[in-house]
């Protein structure tokens, strides 16, 4: 039995060993080379200055935003969707628009923050005037939680899903107010749905790239966008690796903050 579940491991290890162990290692190499191919610690040294300790900072308060919008919004669209008719529908249409490529995405927001799109017709229409809407910080946070939103309600619906109303009910009977139960009881019960949606988001929101060149305009500059710059421009692929190894380490230390922890049996 132990044989044939080893064997069945085998791809599942090569898998991991190929695209993800093996990338990382490079990575890694990389990162203690400088431009002209001779080995350093340089790398590191840089990394530790006021312009990327900045953009740093900046990445992460970036992806605070999005993810803290992306919550503030998820939450109680996933609240109303369990209560809702036809939930299995609208879940559809919340998900399928990220079915539809980044890319393309971008490009469409592109139109409607246009000067002459549909945001600023509508300004125009209720008498604000047209305003410039596109390479704004409001523009880049905007567009992150719009993409961002599926991956922050699937996690929350499913606590939801499985939560059992008779716990619900149960502070009902005993008088709990409703601001009560859902702070004391839906919440916490649905705390590891709310760790998953905020990992999903925030991690991927740390390394975003194409959405600050084309809707922010490289106003907003984040690791993801240095990391491009070093690899395609710049040519610098040893402090390029090198900030994707800090970024690395910081996702590694998420995951182990917003992981899951065994829940002893209840008495």
């Amino acid at each position: 039995m132990n044989r044939t579940r080893n064997f069945y491991l085998i791809p599942y290890v090569l898998w991991i060993a190929l695209f993800v162990v093996a990338p990382i290692l490079l990575v890694g190499y990389y990162s203690f080379f400088d431009i002209e191919g001779n080995f350093t610690i340089n790398n590191y040294q840089r990394f530790f200055t006021p312009v990327y300790l900045k953009m740093t900072l900046s990445s992460f308060w970036y992806a605070f935003l999005i993810t803290s919008f992306t919550l503030l919004i998820s939450y109680p669209t996933a609240y109303l969707l369990t209560k809702t008719k036809h939930r299995q529908l609208w879940l559809l249409l919340i998900i399928l628009p990220s079915w539809i490529n980044l890319l393309l995405k971008a490009y469409a927001f592109l139109g409607l923050f246009g000067t002459y799109g549909p945001a600023n017709s509508f300004l125009e229409v209720i008498g604000i005037g047209s305003k410039q809407i596109l390479f704004t910080d409001f523009s880049f946070i905007f567009v992150a939680v719009y993409i961002f939103i599926p991956f922050m309600i699937l996690p929350i619906y499913n606590s939801l899903e499985k939560l059992n109303p008779s716990f619900t009910d149960a502070a009902s009977d005993l008088g709990a107010s409703g601001w009560t139960i859902f702070r004391r009881v839906i919440f916490p019960l649905t705390l590891d749905g709310v760790k998953s949606g905020c990992q999903a988001v925030f991690i991927p929101a740390l390394s975003l790239f194409m959405i600050t060149r084309l809707i922010s305009g490289n106003r907003v500059i984040t690791l993801g966008t240095a990391i491009e710059q070093h690899f395609l421009v710049t040519q610098d692929w040893g402090m390029g690796a090198t900030i994707a190894v800090f970024l690395i380490i910081a996702m590694a230390i998420i995951m182990i903050l917003t992981g899951r922890r065994k829940r002893g049996d209840l008495a």
